[in-house]
C-alpha cells in the first residue's frame, strides 16, 4: 500500500489567511479519489464517517459551510485505538463561496499528492459547451485529440485545459505528447449544451491502469454557479469528511492562485 503520509503545513498557512474573508460563505465542493490500490477510513471529531472510501470514485457535490474540524485518515481496517492516522490535523479551516473539485491522485513521479481545482461556471452562449482536461495521472506530457485531431498538447500533471466548444458528441483519446501512442480512449464524451464536461486522465502509465473519471456541471445557461454532478461512482453525504482532509491540504490557497489551486506533496 502506498504511503499517503502528506504534510499540511504550508497549506494550513494559507487556510488561516483565507478563511476570515470567506467565514459566512459555502462551497460546492465535489472530490475524486484518483490514487489506485488505496483504500481509506475517514474521522471527523472521532467519529468514522467515511469507511472504505475506494478508487475511482467521484462523489457528488456537496453544499459545505465555512467552519473548523478535526479529522483523521487511516488506511482501511486499521484501528485508531492502537494505530497512528496517515493524515491528522486539528481545527482544519474549510474555506466558503466556491465552486470546488478536490482530487487525492498520483503525481508525475507515481507519489500520492492533493489538488484543489475550481470548475468554470461561467455563462457559455447558446449551443456551446465547455470541456475541461486535467492532468492527474503519473504519467508524462499528453496530447488530448478529438476526432484524431490535437485539441490540447503537451499537457502535464497537475495542469488543466479548458476549451468552449460547439455541443455535441465528440470522440477523444489521450496520446503520449507528439506520439500516435493511444494510452487512453478513444472514448464518446456528450458535450451537452450549457455543460461543463471535466475530464480527468488518472491511474498509473507504468502500472499499466491509467483510466478516466467525468464530471458535468451543467446549468450554465442559466444559473452562472451550476450544480456538479459525479458520474464516477458516488457515495452520501458522510464524504464530507473526505472533502475537509483535502480542503484543508490546499483549497483556501486556490482561492488565491486562480483556476488550478494548490498542490501537496508527500511529506513521509
Amino acid at each position: 500500500m502506498r504511503s499517503i503520509a502528506w504534510g499540511a503545513a504550508a497549506s494550513l498557512a494559507l487556510v488561516a489567511t483565507a478563511a476570515p474573508a470567506m467565514a459566512q460563505e459555502e462551497s460546492q465542493v465535489s472530490v475524486l479519489h484518483a490514487v489506485p490500490g488505496l483504500t481509506v477510513d475517514v474521522y471527523v471529531n472521532g467519529e468514522e464517517t467515511l469507511p472504505d472510501f475506494e478508487p475511482g470514485t467521484l462523489t457528488d457535490p456537496l453544499t459545505l459551510a465555512a467552519g473548523e474540524y478535526d479529522i483523521e485518515v487511516y488506511p482501511a481496517g486499521a484501528d485508531p485505538d492502537s494505530e497512528d492516522p496517515a493524515i491528522s490535523a486539528e481545527g482544519l479551516a474549510v474555506p466558503g463561496g466556491e465552486n470546488l473539485t478536490l482530487t487525492a491522485n498520483l503525481d508525475a513521479d507515481g507519489n500520492p499528492a492533493l489538488n484543489a481545482f475550481v470548475n468554470d461556471t461561467s455563462q457559455l452562449d447558446a449551443g456551446q459547451a465547455r470541456l475541461t482536461v486535467r492532468h492527474t495521472a503519473a504519467a508524462p506530457a499528453v496530447d488530448v485529440r478529438a476526432g484524431g485531431s490535437p485539441v490540447i498538447e503537451g499537457l502535464t500533471n497537475p495542469n488543466e485545459e479548458v476549451l468552449n466548444l460547439d455541443a455535441g458528441t465528440v470522440s477523444a483519446d489521450v496520446t503520449l505528447a507528439g506520439t500516435e501512442d493511444v494510452v487512453i480512449g478513444p472514448a464518446d464524451l456528450d458535450l451537452g449544451e450549457g455543460t461543463n464536461t471535466i475530464v480527468y486522465a488518472w491511474g498509473s502509465a507504468e502500472d499499466g491502469n491509467l483510466d478516466l473519471a467525468v464530471q458535468t456541471i451543467d446549468g450554465l445557461h442559466g444559473d452562472p454557479e451550476g450544480v456538479p454532478s459525479g458520474e464516477g461512482g458516488l457515495v452520501d453525504d458522510s464524504a464530507s469528511a473526505w472533502l475537509w482532509v483535502l480542503g484543508a491540504a490546499g483549497v483556501a490557497g486556490a482561492l488565491v492562485a486562480g483556476r488550478k489551486l494548490s498542490t501537496a506533496t508527500p511529506s513521509a
